[in-house]
């Protein structure tokens, strides 16, 4: 995988163009998708190796992208620690169990790796599907992300429970985002053994928090959890809601690649970073509602500006939307091919 187009550039190496793949790129934009997604629940997909790799599968035989991204989810860490995790849909993730006392805490578990051994079995098909042709990106949930569902008991929009607990009690905060770091490292570590060519931590929510409660509260775990990484010819991608204000500070936890939002100038921050970090990014996903010339031209004034950098990977600066045309994901990737630097 040393010579695939999207290692290199991870690698912050010259490439001959930009590689190209996209969060959520195996997802509910495709009719595909749906088909398989309207005979399973959405555990059921994550948890059956063969049903996830069709999935993973997806974008790499109608996209043609330079990386495929296992198929899962953020939260199968929360589960694996005793969350009662289900998805229903419209609603998103719930844990029916929320983890809001010291009693909570104390009975989540740690050493859960034979709870995620389906991940494992799932990374083998893929990776025999995918038969050397293009890299796989594993991943998991930052620790103040996952924290949050399982604090919240779902999704939320103020993110109230989490942040009383992060200021009225911090030290059970520690506890808890410790006991996520160290599922969180071995997750990933579980992964790599399996063999995944790259793995990628998000913090979808840590935009929610201020700069020192970031600090505080995310960096020094996502710190923790890099240092532990078995990540020799791994590159390791580091993404949150919030990368273009925290990129400096993400970059002292010194991953390989940050993903930055699209609230930024790439090639600014690129230069506010130290040399090689390569960088991943940043078009703001509406950008694909919009017509074909559109999506070109936006498409080429980032590539433009970036012209002469190593290590730029192109992606979202944040996941598809589930009713992006899947046409328009389409031309996006075959325009992003027949780019030349």
């Amino acid at each position: 995988m040393k010579d695939s187009l999207f290692i290199k550039a991870a690698f912050s190496q010259e490439t001959e163009r930009p590689p190209v793949w996209m969060m959520r790129q195996a997802g509910r934009f495709m009719p595909e998708y749906w088909e398989i997604k309207n005979k399973y629940s959405f555990l059921e997909m994550c948890k059956t190796p063969e049903i996830a790799a069709d999935v993973t599968m997806l974008p790499v035989d109608l996209l043609g992208i330079d990386a495929a991204i296992l198929f899962s989810d953020i939260l199968v860490t929360g589960e694996a620690m005793g969350g009662d995790l289900s998805f229903t849909q419209g609603v998103g993730p719930k844990f029916a169990n929320p983890v809001r006392t010291q009693a909570d805490i104390d009975n989540l578990q740690t050493n859960v790796g034979d709870k995620l051994q389906y991940v494992a079995d799932a990374i083998k098909v893929i990776q025999q599907r995918l038969n050397g042709k293009i890299p796989l990106i594993g991943f998991a949930g930052a620790p103040f992300t996952v924290m949050s569902y399982l604090v919240e008991g779902g999704s939320s929009k103020d993110f109230k429970l989490t942040k009383l607990m992060l200021h009225n009690h911090p030290e059970m905060a520690h506890q808890l985002l410790s006991k996520i770091a160290t599922v969180t490292a071995d997750y990933l570590n579980l992964q790599i053994a399996a063999g995944v060519n790259a793995v990628q931590i998000f913090d979808s929510w840590a935009q929610a928090l201020s700069w020192d409660d970031y600090t505080e509260f995310s960096h020094r775990y996502i710190v923790e959890i890099i240092s532990k990484l078995n990540r020799k010819d791994i590159p390791v991608i580091s993404f949150c809601k919030g990368s273009s204000v925290f990129a400096p500070l993400m970059a002292e936890a010194k991953p390989d690649v940050i993903s930055i939002d699209w609230n930024v100038d790439l090639l600014d921050i690129k230069n506010r970073l130290p040399q090689g970090i390569a960088l991943q990014g940043n078009l703001d996903p509406h950008i694909l509602y919009a017509d074909k010339k559109v999506i070109k031209e936006r498409i080429h004034r980032l590539f433009d500006r970036m012209k002469g950098q190593n290590g730029f990977i192109f992606n979202l600066g944040h996941g598809i939307m589930p009713d992006i045309p899947f046409d328009n994901v389409k031309y996006a990737v075959e325009l992003i091919k027949a780019y030349k630097y």
